[in-house]
């Protein structure tokens, strides 16, 4: 959505609630509908989340049938250029492809672009401890590639051989990253160590890779959510998608300040 149509949308939204209390509850239901795009009996797609919050919805596939999401993916770009569909099955996938076969599909994370990626206002670079984490790092670079960020992919670079990690972060600090998403399984070290030499948000995702005591995540989720480092996000494990939506918004947040500061300066 470009800028100006998006501020459009933002301010006949703020004139849409200011009238709302004058009206009756039948027509309040009509303008509900103008917030969300109705499915059939099971879904309120909300179209205008981006206008509203700075980040689309995305259609989240587990608990779906393949044809319900392909209800959903003609019903929403109806309004929209693209839709992402995360955590897709091979099935539902298969289904996706048969209904819109332009579509990217990462199969690696189960991840869909369906439709156009948002234009290239940021950078972000995402790390795994390990080759098992890459399954969640996918998911997060094919949302951020979405949303309108390049994405540096540095895979396998984590703790139990530490030297991996100095070419990376070498050229991370030389080309002007946003933030950083590590992805890590096991004890989940590694967003701690990056966050210790770096002057970036660090964005940490635990996965559900370990041995039995890693509780499917949950240890690994507890050891980030202690990092000594300070200046680490956590998001929740295996969440790709949610670790790529934060680091949207932080460059997001950096192209309006820089934004701003040129207009003044060129007043």
């Amino acid at each position: 959505m470009k800028g100006k149509s998006k501020e459009k949308n933002v301010n006949e939204i703020r004139k849409i609630l200011e009238e709302i209390g004058e009206l009756d509850e039948e027509s309040r239901e009509e303008l509900v509908k103008i917030f969300l795009k109705q499915v059939e009996d099971f879904a309120n797609f909300d179209h205008l989340r981006e206008a509203r919050a700075g980040k689309p919805e995305a259609i989240y596939a587990e608990g779906k049938t393949p044809e319900e999401i392909v209800k959903i993916l003609k019903e929403s770009l109806k309004v929209l250029e693209g839709v992402l569909v995360t955590k897709a099955s091979d099935e539902q996938i298969e289904a996706i492809l048969k209904a819109f076969p332009d579509a990217f599909v990462n199969e690696k994370s189960g991840t869909i672009i369906v439709g156009k990626r948002k234009e290239k206002f940021g950078r972000v670079a995402i790390l795994t401890a390990g080759t098992s984490d890459i399954r969640v790092a996918e998911e997060a670079a094919t949302t951020a590639e979405f949303l309108g960020l390049e994405v540096l992919k540095y895979y396998d670079v984590g703790v139990a051989g530490l030297h991996r990690l100095i070419n990376p972060i070498k050229e991370i600090l030389g080309s002007e990253v946003d933030s950083i998403i590590v992805v890590a399984g096991m004890e989940g070290a590694l967003p701690s160590v990056v966050a210790g030499i770096v002057d970036l948000p660090v964005i940490a995702v635990p996965t559900s890779v370990g041995y039995g005591v890693s509780l499917n995540g949950l240890t690994t989720l507890f050891s980030m959510l202690q990092s000594c480092s300070s200046g680490v996000a956590v998001v929740n494990v295996d969440n790709g998608f949610g670790a790529a939506v934060f680091a949207s918004l932080i460059s997001r947040r950096i192209r309006k300040r820089v934004g701003k500061g040129s207009k003044q300066n060129n007043k």
